[in-house]
């Protein structure tokens, strides 16, 4: 019987969230770019509370967009807009909001939740269905773990769960760590937006320090299966 260690992880990807959204005229225009500078593999897009009818049409003016340059666009919230949006899939703030939305999501839909306070509950969402875990966004009053406890809950759902993780980083430098961390996905925002550079030098940034992380983390796995090999 061989003992062949496992396969190497893929890199992980970008998620990249939006500004919040009242006109999309200008990321219609900026997205495509955008996508294409970096590996981005979804887009959250952060809708301005307004009337149904408006948000719709807001998620109709990007689905396309996104969809053409190779990304999935998610909702934040709002899984009632998803389908007629034409989007694809919701950001879910928590159980209660997973459990409420998987039977309008699935199974042509992705449902990806936030909001998991305590490894109990990360571990019913990813009973429940949830096609990705998000570790380390701030709660509703901007509050959120430290960099390293992020870092920890990744490492320990990597290591022992199936569906993917999103570690949530909001500097270049949280990027690095979660990558390293074994997170599948790193989101990102309001930094790449607010960066003076302009977001797609920031997005490039970040794409090359994930990729840096990862190659670390793989050259560590080799040395440490080597050791006991």
């Amino acid at each position: 019987m061989s003992n062949k260690p496992p396969p190497p992880r893929p890199a992980p990807r970008l998620y990249l969230a939006t500004p919040v959204v009242d006109d999309p005229a200008t990321l219609v225009a900026e997205l495509p770019e955008l996508i294409a500078s970096a590996d981005v593999a979804a887009v959250l897009l952060r809708l301005k509370e307004t009337d149904q009818r408006s948000m719709i049409s807001r998620v109709k003016a990007l689905a396309p967009p996104v969809q053409k340059a190779g990304a999935a666009l998610l909702v934040d919230g709002h899984p009632e807009i998803v389908a007629r949006g034409g989007a694809d899939g919701a950001h879910l703030p928590g159980i209660a909001a997973l459990k409420e939305a998987l039977p309008s999501l699935k199974p042509d839909r992705i449902a990806g939740v936030g909001g998991l306070t305590t490894r109990h509950h990360s571990m019913d969402a990813g009973e429940m269905g949830a096609d990705y875990l998000l570790f380390g966004e701030p709660d509703a009053k901007g509050q959120r773990p430290s960099a390293q406890a992020i870092a920890e809950r990744l490492d320990w759902w990597a290591e022992l769960f199936e569906p993917p993780c999103v570690g949530f980083a909001t500097t270049l430098d949280e990027a690095h760590d979660f990558a390293l961390s074994g997170a599948d996905f790193v989101l990102v925002g309001d930094f790449i937006w607010a960066d003076p550079r302009g977001p797609k030098a920031a997005l490039i940034e970040v794409d090359a320090a994930i990729k840096k992380a990862h190659a670390t983390a793989l050259a560590s796995q080799d040395l440490a299966s080597r050791e006991h090999g």
